[in-house]
């Protein structure tokens, strides 16, 4: 006989673009800098290429290229060279500094805030992001995410998908990993930590890379729930009636 899944005690949740809205929330800041200092940027398009860096940096770290090297630091790297690229002249280096703090300040979803304090009545919630400790300490404290413990990829010196991240973040709560569940917009997150046993929830976000980006956002059997946002997620875990 088929053994039966344990309850699932814990959800950790990808943050990038899964609770928080990078793209729309550079544009935002990048589009206040420019009025600020006169910057004739498309910041559509730069928020874009910042994103595009992303997974290149850690795979310059995860191959060993670069030494463990946190994300706020990849982030500046990125930066550094988009400056250049966009000819963007005038800022000094606080301002630089402070636009690279923009991944600090990127403000939830929606539904974001909503569905995780649903979630919290019933379960451990908690972050498992790339993003390190600091960086999502302070869009916790600046999006009001009502986490009960954050892990990062900082914690365990090693970037998603490595095993190391999803499996820490299971030992750590003193779960099996099929006692905790991954919530992730992006499916190689899923995939990578279903392949380490933990449950797994997709949520579509739509928006994450603007209305004209065209993306996989079709159900996967292999995933527990396949969701529009964390209140449908809140209510197949919780009922509809359940904790509010």
């Amino acid at each position: 006989m088929r053994r039966a899944s344990p309850a699932i005690k814990a959800l950790v949740f990808d943050v990038f673009g899964t609770v928080v809205d990078w793209r729309g929330s550079i544009i935002r800041e990048g589009k206040r800098l420019g009025r600020e200092k006169k910057l004739a940027v498309n910041w559509e398009e730069f928020a874009d290429a910042w994103r595009a860096g992303y997974r290149p940096a850690m795979a310059r770290v995860r191959s060993g290229e670069l030494p463990w090297t946190r994300i706020d630091d990849l982030h500046r790297m990125i930066l550094d060279d988009l400056l250049r690229k966009f000819d963007i002249h005038g800022l000094s280096k606080d301002e630089i500094g402070d636009l690279n703090r923009v991944w600090h300040r990127l403000r939830p979803w929606p539904d974001a805030r909503r569905g995780l304090q649903r979630l919290k009545k019933r379960y451990v919630i908690g972050t498992l992001s790339n993003g390190n400790v600091e960086l999502l300490v302070n869009l916790a404290k600046n999006g009001g995410l009502p986490w009960d413990v954050v892990f990062s990829a900082e914690s365990f010196h090693h970037y998603k998908p490595d095993p190391e991240t999803y499996l820490g973040a299971a030992n750590l709560l003193g779960c099996a990993p099929d006692e905790v569940m991954l919530v992730a917009a992006h499916k190689d997150d899923l995939f990578a930590a279903r392949a380490c046993g933990l449950r797994t929830a997709f949520v579509r976000r739509a928006l994450e890379y603007g209305p004209a980006k065209r993306a996989d956002f079709k159900s996967e059997s292999a995933f527990d729930f396949n969701v529009g946002d964390f209140i449908q997620l809140a209510e197949r875990m919780c009922g509809r009636g359940g904790a509010r």
